[in-house]
């Protein structure tokens, strides 16, 4: 890849996550996730909106009908077209979990794996919440549960709990759910550890990698088949967005660093590495 990387915005966040673009949209949104807030830029990267959702915004995807779904500090909330918020039935009491995050099945099913504010070993589960508002726990024992993504033919999907330096595959059905969970790819730890990812539209792997100040990208083999570098080192997540979704949008964080530090960490960058994305995958409910 010869892809430059580019900032696209301000360092607008303290930790930014969990892009998403849809043309309905017609921009990028992201959430600054302990602050609790979901940005909306515009195609030149300036901020239109900052939406506070509650004490924590994890995730979130676009809703068949308008609105958003968002998993928020220990539960899900819906967002309706007129941005009225209604949260659901917290899933645990425990103030030392939250929710980190998540994305949705081609069936419209939308899933987001929790973890411990210490960062305690096996300490979130890996849950789904369903169009018609049930929601049950896929897996448990997840340290730091992260990204989520289907092939181009939605078959399989990838999972990441960054402790285990993988990226998992799984399979993928309408009935049985996500099943046979194996390794794809181990991210050397010396590299930093794998975080949010995407999925282009040739079914090539996009990894963040937290503290490793890159994106990786790996063939469906698991063959890393390339990297971009950014100046800061805390890379979260990246998605494709953009005239053709041919731009890769990428977050990032300044949790943890000193304040004069990688001053712009907790900036959206963008490159144009010359392959499409694919659409964001809605929630059905």
């Amino acid at each position: 890849m010869n892809a430059e990387v580019e900032q696209f915005s301000a360092p607008l966040a303290y930790h930014g996550e969990g892009p998403v673009w849809t043309r309905e949209w017609g921009g990028l949104r992201f959430v600054d996730m302990l602050a609790g807030d979901i940005l909306s830029l515009d195609a030149a990267g300036e901020p239109i909106d900052r939406m506070h959702v509650g004490s924590v915004a994890a995730a979130f995807r676009p809703r068949t009908g308008g609105g958003m779904v968002v998993a928020a500090e220990r539960g899900f909330a819906l967002i309706d077209p007129d941005g009225a918020v209604r949260s659901l039935d917290e899933l645990w009491s425990d103030p030392g979990v939250r929710m980190n995050e998540g994305g949705c099945d081609p069936d419209g099913r939308f899933y987001c794996g929790s973890m411990g504010y210490d960062k305690s070993p096996g300490a979130g589960s890996f849950y789904r919440l369903d169009p018609g508002g049930t929601v049950g726990v896929v897996w448990s024992d997840v340290t730091i549960s992260n990204g989520l993504a289907w092939t181009p033919d939605g078959t399989s999907a990838y999972y990441v709990d960054t402790p285990t330096q993988r990226v998992d595959i799984l399979d993928y059905d309408p009935e049985s759910g996500l099943t046979g969970r194996r390794p794809f790819v181990e991210v050397p730890a010396g590299l930093g550890g794998p975080d949010g990812l995407t999925v282009d539209s040739e079914g090539y792997v996009w990894v963040a990698v937290y503290g490793g100040s890159a994106v990786h990208r790996y063939r469906p083999d698991g063959m890393l088949d390339g990297a971009l570098e950014l100046p800061v080192s805390q890379v979260t997540a990246c998605t494709f967005g953009g005239p053709g979704l041919s731009e890769l949008y990428i977050t990032t964080s300044r949790d943890g660093l000193a304040a004069d530090a990688e001053p712009e960490a907790g900036a959206v960058f963008r490159a144009r590495p010359g392959v499409a994305g694919l659409p964001a995958l809605p929630f059905a409910g």
